[in-house]
């Protein structure tokens, strides 16, 4: 049980993350009593265990894929503490995320070069205000980075970036509604070239089309994209609304399979009660979270990091 002595054992430096997962851990909260309640390891605890890693949105099929694993160790160690389940849960969450896997979280980023970044996903997830926020982050870094407004199907998005441009101190790259989003990204990679900039934050149009128009539009970006620059994009982003449940689960099989989206930016995690999102997109989808949104403020979108993360549902615990 090391992860779980390693993680308790100390006090995490990102107090963020106890404080936007508080909503998951409330939903959590009946795990202890559930826990000490119970006399013996036996179908009817574990069937509670998944009924309270469901109402956390861990997700049906993730949940029973984890309960499993926690079935298979009770077995495997003779376990028939109900209190000892307790390690067992946080050490298989670690697993099930990390997979055996050395995740790293880091943007991707080329020295000497322009990096773009594509900021996928449907209308009204954070996805501006992602863009806003990681623009101030990377600036503060000492980068040169610029916004692309290559969402030109709504007037609003344009203006919404610009808006963000002011408030994050970045410069927003425009032109007229209707104008081919291809096209915009092509010029500002020329721009960005000319002025020696360091990363382009692209947005892209947040609407749900069929998978086959989608990825025709994305699958053009990218095209231009390499025409001068071979080796970008760096990164393309998903975002979505954690307070969306399964149905932000569907926009991430969707654009999985429209594009080759490299992580997720999961916003408003401080404002829901389904932060088991998490380990059910990692789980399903094989993506890696890139950035959680903790607040409204500029600084609250932050690195993912799994300890903290685990931490900040289960330090009241334990």
């Amino acid at each position: 049980m090391g992860l779980f002595r390693k993680l308790f054992g100390r006090k995490p430096k990102n107090e963020k993350y106890a404080l936007g997962l508080h909503k998951t851990k409330e939903n959590l909260g009946n795990l202890k009593q559930i826990l000490s309640q119970s006399k013996q390891i036996d179908d009817d605890l574990f069937d509670a265990l998944e009924d309270l890693f469901i109402q956390a949105d861990i997700g049906v099929d993730t949940v029973i894929h984890f309960v499993q694993s926690l079935r298979d160790e009770v077995q495997n160690q003779k376990i028939d503490d109900p209190n000892a389940l307790a390690e067992i849960i946080v050490d298989k969450m670690f697993e099930l995320y990390l997979k055996g896997e050395f995740l790293i979280t880091d943007l991707k980023y080329l020295e000497n070069e322009v990096n773009v970044y594509l900021f996928v996903g449907v209308n009204g997830v954070g996805k501006t205000t992602s863009i806003g926020k990681l623009a101030k982050q990377l600036q503060s870094e000492g980068k040169k980075v610029m916004l692309v407004a290559a969402d030109t199907f709504r007037a609003g998005a344009i203006d919404q970036l610009v808006i963000w441009g002011e408030r994050s101190g970045t410069f927003v790259f425009t032109k007229p509604t209707g104008t081919d989003p291809s096209s915009v990204i092509y010029d500002a990679i020329q721009l960005a070239k000319k002025e020696q900039y360091d990363v382009l934050l692209c947005d892209t149009a947040g609407r749900l089309q069929t998978k086959v128009n989608l990825m025709k539009e994305l699958e053009k970006m990218k095209r231009v994209i390499q025409k001068t620059l071979p080796n970008q994009p760096q990164e393309t982003l998903l975002v979505i609304d954690a307070t969306t449940g399964q149905n932000g689960m569907r926009q991430a099989e969707v654009f999985k399979e429209a594009t080759d989206v490299s992580g997720i930016i999961l916003t408003k995690l401080d404002g829901t009660a389904k932060g088991g999102i998490v380990l059910a997109i990692r789980h399903l989808y094989d993506l890696p979270i890139k950035y959680v949104g903790l607040g409204e403020k500029i600084d609250d979108l932050v690195y993912f990091d799994i300890e903290q993360y685990i931490y900040g549902l289960f330090r009241d615990f334990f």
